[in-house]
């Protein structure tokens, strides 16, 4: 066996690490510097299982032979199950990033600033960094912004739609967020990659343009529900389904118990919530096909959101039509009427909401 002792190894061009064939072993006090560069200077022509340092993220990040996924981030204590309700208008469109600890009741907090005002926009998650996308600030927005959830402050630009449109409710799995329909009407699927930013891409397409949708997802599956077709079609009760890793065109998984023009949606790992119009409470069984089924009933109000942590779900804000700052919770694992749950720090509806603990993670 041969023994180096150097304090730094890098290639001739010292620009990154050298080849190393064989079994070595390294052993020191100090440190090992992987490979580091922004998203857009990822390499090209990758072998499955490399590693860098992602210096836009912060993070570590291996390929997994179809894309970049980061290394597992270790969860802050307490802050894993933490809600992000972004945008919406008061009826004024604001840029207020709000969130709560969805496992204890209590007032929303202050998160943070998105980079421009924008009302219906649409949200999606990681365990670690939340997307809020598209949505209207006097016309419609391609643009995206992303947060970092453990950590307060104001969202950063992530990049862009593959068009401009007001999306509404979003779902994913741990690495791939995706959008599903919008307005100017549209049945388009987009896809982000949450360790990355970047532009979205095409992932496929609803059977029918729709907008104002509810969104939930498991591991494997995104679901989309309610909302209103391309004018003069009215509310829809339309359910489908896509798988997200593969995507393409949505599939039919039944129908909500009665149209609804807006809904909601989140879910645990087996069970979807979507919350609607008025009082309705929908749930469905993810894994399955078939129409939805009585939850229970919410406060009365046009244009409320919903989030949750896999156990339960936090529903805000809205119209009566007057705009309330109203937020109730329901256990998604049990049938019921919501209860009290706290306060947003204004009144405001149509809101992006996520969390870093949905059904989907």
């Amino acid at each position: 066996m041969s023994k180096l002792n150097i304090s730094r190894l890098t290639n001739e061009n010292e620009d990154g690490s050298p080849k190393i064939t064989g079994i070595t072993t390294f052993s020191s006090t100090a440190f090992l510097e992987a490979p580091k560069g922004t998203t857009a200077q990822r390499p090209e022509n990758v072998a499955p299982g490399m590693i860098r340092f992602n210096t836009d993220s912060g993070h570590l990040e291996y390929y997994t032979g179809e894309f970049w996924d980061e290394v597992l981030v270790k969860e802050t204590a307490g802050i894993s199950g933490r809600g992000i309700f972004a945008g919406g208008s008061t009826p004024t469109i604001t840029n207020t990033i709000d969130y709560v600890t969805i496992a204890s009741a209590g007032n929303a907090l202050d998160f943070g600033d998105l980079t421009v005002v924008r009302d219906v926009p649409s949200g999606c998650a990681s365990k670690t960094r939340g997307i809020i996308a598209g949505g209207y600030s006097g016309s419609e927005l391609s643009s995206i912004d992303y947060i970092e959830i453990a950590s307060l402050g104001n969202a950063q630009n992530f990049g862009n739609l593959v068009s401009t449109r007001r999306n509404r409710d979003g779902c994913g799995d741990s690495t791939r967020g995706i959008m599903m329909g919008g307005w100017a009407p549209t049945s388009a699927i987009d896809v982000v990659t949450y360790s990355s930013t970047g532009s979205a891409t095409t992932g496929g397409a609803l059977s029918a343009e729709r907008f104002n949708t509810g969104a939930l997802s498991s591991s494997t599956r995104g679901i989309v529900g309610g909302g209103t077709g391309t004018p003069p079609a009215g509310p829809q009760n339309i359910i489908e389904y896509v798988t997200i890793q593969s995507l393409g065109t949505a599939q039919d998984f039944g129908d909500l118990i009665e149209v609804s023009a807006w809904a909601s949606g989140t879910s645990s790992s087996t069970r979807g919530i979507f919350v609607m119009d008025g009082t309705t409470i929908n749930y469905i069984t993810i894994a399955s096909t078939g129409n939805a089924q009585e939850f229970g009933d919410s406060y009365n109000a046009t244009n409320k959101t919903i989030t949750g942590n896999g156990t339960r779900a936090v529903i805000a804000g809205g119209y009566t039509p007057a705009g309330v700052n109203t937020m109730e919770f329901i256990t998604i694992s049990t049938l019921g009427n919501s209860n009290e749950f706290g306060d947003l720090t204004q009144s405001r509806a149509a809101q992006a909401a996520f969390s870093n603990g949905h059904g989907g993670l």
